[in-house]
């Protein structure tokens, strides 16, 4: 697994991360993510997880989420939609925060309302140098408020929860000899397989009316510059279709663009 990720420096938390696996495929890297039953197994601070919602048509799913966390904070309640997009076995993979009443409030875990995460799964050439697309890189866009200075948040997040970035890949690779061995699909996973097909002129057709014209870059922090770009879709794209779909039609167009170029704005300043 190769891995490099960049924090939002003056700001709150907000980073971009880019990973590469090696032998294994977009499709089940898309599932291993998106399997909540198959998580604990090897993401020790996930500490509950329940779909409330669910469309067949659509893949679009509520889940409900409880983490924990190391050392700088304590529990966290999520409520978030999440859904995936496919563009020619490349998967837009995307989650936002929603309020949901069928979850009532509590004093503890604290929830946390603002939350947006989404990230690119494709494959890739292998770091073999066989030039065959053997590997699958995945493109990650994280932002979230926990309710804590953020400065004290980033410092968790780089100290904390790096032990938890370092199971990915045996976590993944376990799922993938679970899978092999023909074990039941999870119902996380079949809904991981139901994605909203999209073509590559409609996601041109985003960034034609974005204001960004430039590329967001990704850096690694021990290494020089990668050269590898995360597509603006991920951030523009992903902020705008989650508005339309989980906000129900209620947004103008106007504040749909205003939340999408927000967010293309946090990616240049990373």
């Amino acid at each position: 697994m190769f891995m490099s990720w960049l924090f939002n420096q003056a700001g709150p938390t907000e980073y971009r991360s880019r990973t590469v696996f090696e032998d294994t495929t977009p499709e089940m890297v898309r599932d291993f993510f998106w399997d909540d039953e198959f998580r604990p197994k090897w993401d020790n601070m996930l500490v509950s997880a329940a779909t409330m919602e669910e469309c067949p048509t659509t893949g679009t799913m509520v889940v409900h989420w409880v983490r924990k966390f190391p050392f700088f904070c304590s529990d966290r309640e999520y409520v978030f939609g999440r859904r995936i997009w496919e563009s020619g076995r490349a998967y837009y993979c995307v989650t936002k925060g929603v309020p949901y009443g069928s979850v009532p409030r509590k004093n503890k875990p604290r929830r946390v309302d603002l939350y947006y995460s989404s990230w690119l799964i494709r494959a890739v050439e292998s770091r073999k140098g066989d030039g065959q697309l053997t590997a699958c890189e995945v493109l990650l866009f994280h932002h979230e408020d926990m309710g804590i200075p953020w400065k004290i948040a980033k410092v968790g997040v780089r100290q904390g929860m790096w032990g938890t970035v370092k199971k990915i890949d045996p976590g993944l690779r376990a799922y993938q000899k679970e899978r092999t061995s023909g074990n039941t699909l999870s119902h996380c996973a079949f809904m991981a397989q139901i994605n909203s097909k999209i073509s590559a002129d409609y996601l041109r057709s985003f960034e034609s009316k974005s204001n960004d014209s430039s590329e967001l870059e990704t850096h690694n922090s021990s290494e020089k510059p990668s050269g590898k770009n995360i597509p603006k879709l991920l951030v523009v794209g992903g902020a705008i279709a989650l508005a339309c779909s989980f906000d129900r039609g209620l947004l103008t167009k106007a504040v749909i663009f205003g939340v999408a170029r927000r967010f293309a704005n946090i990616g240049k300043r990373l």
